[in-house]
């Protein structure tokens, strides 16, 4: 009873089983398209020591491969049935939109291109702050459930990068970059009444696009929050600016070749991206008036506190 089975099953493994040299072949390539996702993920989830010339990714890289490989000859035998479950896994990834095809190509771009800039941008981390000045008006005047704030933040999503392909789990960042782009494109910088802190609702900012920094860092987390991004506003003594949150480091990746490759490329060419890390590991980058791209310059480095709106 039991011979016969087996006589079948190394029937279907024969049927299965790929012609030399084409199983080498197949194997190779199969463990390239492999090791990139997993790689990538691997990347997003393990800290920099910046090793030069990006050795330990280098090393990541090796290691990775090299597993992959023992495990596709060991499995060579029913290597169409590796190659199936891993289409069937990236379609089923980009269907349901969770980690597909685009996916892939979209982070081992922006992986790349961070690989291959280095940039090291700024890199603070904030943990103890002071109380935060005008708390309360402050947070009055982000009145982003205003309808005339959440009209002027859909109309800057549709002016700027609105035809941006692919990057669809990175709509929002996106989106919120083109509010920065069009605060930053019209904004006049106006100081307040002699001897007076004057504080202005983002809606009436609106009018005219002018104020000091603190009206401008309100309007800012005002538009970006009525679109569902997370800004916070940070304070330096003599000085308030906005700032967005980006997300993890490897968000970050993206963010840096969205603004350096797609959206930002003049403003930002040879220039780094700016940006803190709060205690949570946390990634913000730095949308102040002065900077002509998200991540620009800091104008002040010294922090005193800091306002988040989620």
């Amino acid at each position: 009873m039991i011979k016969p089975y087996l006589a079948k099953i190394e029937k279907i493994k024969a049927k299965l089983q790929v012609k030399k040299p084409w199983d080498s072949i197949i194997i190779f390539v199969l463990n390239i398209l492999i090791s990139i996702p997993v790689f990538i993920i691997v990347h997003q989830n393990v800290g920099d020591p910046e090793w030069p010339y990006q050795l330990d990714r280098i090393l990541i890289f090796i290691a990775i491969s090299a597993t992959i490989q023992f495990i596709l000859y060991k499995l060579r035998t029913i290597l169409i049935i590796c190659i199936a479950l891993y289409l069937i896994a990236l379609i089923f990834g980009s269907l349901s939109g969770t980690y597909g095809f685009n996916a892939v190509y979209e982070d081992y771009r922006a992986m790349m291109y961070t690989m291959a800039e280095d940039p090291h941008p700024q890199d603070v981390i904030i943990s103890k702050l002071l109380p935060f000045p005008n708390k309360s008006k402050v947070i009055d005047a982000v009145d982003y459930s205003n309808p005339k704030v959440r009209n002027f933040a859909l109309m800057a999503t549709t002016k700027y990068f609105k035809d941006v392909k692919g990057y669809k789990q990175h709509r929002l960042m996106i989106q919120c970059f083109a509010v920065f782009k069009e605060i930053r494109n019209n904004w006049n910088y106006v100081n307040d009444p002699k001897n007076r802190e004057y504080i202005a609702y983002a809606s009436e900012s609106l009018q005219h696009f002018s104020g000091d920094c603190d009206d401008h860092a309100i309007l800012m987390a005002a538009s970006i929050r009525a679109i569902g991004g997370t800004p916070r506003i940070i304070h330096t003594g003599d000085h308030m600016y906005p700032e967005m949150l980006v997300g993890s480091e490897a968000d970050l990746e993206t963010a840096n070749y969205l603004i350096k490759e797609l959206l930002f490329v003049e403003e930002s060419r040879g220039k780094e991206i700016h940006y803190h890390i709060d205690e949570r590991g946390q990634v913000w980058l730095n949308l102040d008036y002065t900077a002509k791209f998200p991540g620009g310059p800091f104008m002040s480095e010294e922090i005193l506190g800091a306002l988040t709106f989620n």
